[in-house]
This record gives C-alpha cells, sequence and structure tokens, in this order.
C-alpha cells in the first residue's frame, strides 16, 4: 500500500537555512514498519532520521523513533529538537502548555520552547573513564600527540560518545581523522568520538567541538546535540565554565556554522538547545 505522509527537513543549531544539521522529520510514522523506517533513513543519508509516532505513555505528546542511516538510537539531541519544532509548526498542541513531553528509547523527554529556540533537559549521564593506552591510540586516530589529549571519558547519555577536552580549539579545528582507525576504536554500543577545545578569550563561542562517528555512517556530524550534552557535562564536571551559561560552535570545517546554547539550572540539570528552522516541507511517498 502507498502512503503519502507530511514531512519536513529542519535546520538545527542555526537560524540561517544551510548552516547548522539537518533532520528529516515523518510527521507520520504510526503505519510504517521498522524496516521501512530504516530504509527511508538510509534513502535521506542524513545524520539522523526521524518518526513522529503515537504515543504509548499518557504523560507524552508523541513518541520518537531516530534512525541514523545504519541503525536505530535511543536518544539523540539534535533530532530530539529539530523534531520538536516539526511537530509544533505542523500544528501538534501539547498537552501541558509551554512543554513538549516526548517519549524515546531512553524513556520521556521535556522540550521547552524559548521565544524562537528549543532546549532540552538532559538525561542523567553514566561516566567511564578512558584508559591511557585508548587515549593514545585515540589521539592517533585523529592525527594528535597524546598530550594534547586533557581529559577522556565515555559518556552515556541514550547516545554513547567518548569524549575528548584537547589543548584548545585551534587543535579541534586542525585535525585529520583516520576514519578507519576511528571505527576500529569504537566498541560496539557507542555512537564515536566527540572532541572539544577551549576558545580564546573574546570569542562568541567557549568551544569548539567536533564529532565523528563513521560507525554510523556519519563521518563528522555538522552539530551534534547529544555530542554537545556531553561535551557539557565535561564541562560541568571539570569546573571550565566556572557554572556560567555557554555557547558552542560545530561545523566550521565542512562549512556549517552551528550555534549550542548550554544552560546551568539552579537545580543541578543541564538544559541544550538553540535555533532551528525548516528548509523542506511536504509530502513523503512511503
Amino acid at each position: 500500500m502507498n502512503l503519502s505522509v507530511p514531512f519536513q527537513q529542519v535546520d538545527v543549531f542555526t537560524a540561517v537555512p544551510f548552516q547548522g544539521n539537518p533532520v528529516a522529520v515523518v510527521l507520520d510514522g504510526n503505519n510504517l514498519s521498522s524496516e521501512k523506517m530504516q530504509n527511508i533513513a538510509n534513502w535521506t543519508n542524513l545524520s539522523e532520521t526521524t518518526f513522529v509516532c503515537e504515543p504509548t505513555d499518557p504523560k507524552a505528546d508523541y513518541k520518537l523513533r531516530i534512525f541514523t542511516p545504519n541503525n536505530e538510537l535511543p536518544f539523540a539531541g539534535h533530532p530530539t529538537l529539530g523534531s520538536a519544532y516539526a511537530v509544533q509548526k505542523h500544528g501538534l498542541s501539547p498537552k501541558t502548555k509551554g512543554r513538549f513531553v516526548q517519549e524515546s528509547g531512553i524513556g520521556l523527554v521535556t522540550i521547552v520552547p524559548d521565544g524562537d529556540q528549543m532546549f532540552i533537559t538532559l538525561p542523567e549521564s553514566k561516566q567511564t573513564p578512558i584508559d591511557s593506552q585508548k587515549l593514545n591510540e585515540l589521539a592517533a586516530a585523529l592525527g594528535v600527540e597524546p598530550s594534547n589529549i586533557k581529559a577522556g571519558l565515555t559518556i552515556d547519555l541514550g547516545a554513547v560518545w567518548m569524549t575528548l577536552q584537547l589543548t584548545d580549539a585551534e587543535v579541534v579545528l586542525s585535525l585529520r581523522p583516520d576514519m578507519e582507525k576511528i571505527t576500529a576504536l569504537t566498541p560496539e554500543g557507542v555512537t564515536g568520538v566527540t572532541v572539544f577545545g577551549s576558545t580564546t578569550e573574546g570569542s562568541e563561542a567557549a568551544f569548539e567541538v567536533r564529532s565523528f562517528a563513521p560507525n554510523e555512517g556519519v563521518p563528522e556530524d555538522p552539530v551534534c546535540g547529544s555530542g554537545n550534552g556531553c561535551v557539557a557535562t565535561m564541562v560541568k564536571q571539570l569546573q571550565l565554565t566556572e557554572g556560567t551559561d555557554y555557547v558552542a560552535s560545530q561545523g566550521s570545517c565542512i562549512g556549517r556554522n552551528g550555534r549550542v546554547e548550554v544552560r546551568f539550572d539552579d537545580d543541578g540539570s543541564i538544559l541544550l538547545g538553540g535555533h532551528a528552522v525548516t528548509c523542506v516541507e511536504g509530502q513523503l511517498n512511503v
């Protein structure tokens, strides 16, 4: 049976089309099989494609399924924000005014519109130290000296990233990663490697971020929500901004200009968000 379903392609972490990270949003996935969803995600060939479905939890406004070209993910940041933007634009009214509640593979996620931005509260993280041998191997895969890695943790926010603090933003921008080596060093269940470094004083952004996930069919993610969530977790833990809110920059190495805003709430939670803009809107024939 041929179906025609509403569709948007949303650019996330930018207010300017084609400068952020696109996510394909299928706004009615209720009659699509998992196999069909994976086929569509492989076809769009974006870092993530999402499918909005009827929720099974009565507290949720919708259920979101998230696919890379290769796999389904329990959670990802920029697809969550972009999908919330798309469902709001499509006319969905939340059950509770001022917030959307998304059912996902990690449970319920709350998304709060703030003017023309969207913010999520990051889920509780699980953190595992990365041993020195693995850090040395990762340094070689990234093309830097081991001394350029200041700290490293594997952080699980639903999406799992090996997260590395590098010497500074200049080192981050100069990386020439070996994707075959990164693939070999990425364990099953881990999305990939996210790196960050501090910018110079007076810069618009506090950190430069890059995310590499060749195992997921995404050699370099333009602007990564979950990767930035892992960075924010390390920034808080290492007190790199002394608890003050900040903006991170990502994507310049591949022609993007993404901006990710991070806020530290008084209750200890971390909020992550930014702007979004719809670049494509219409019907998808499935």
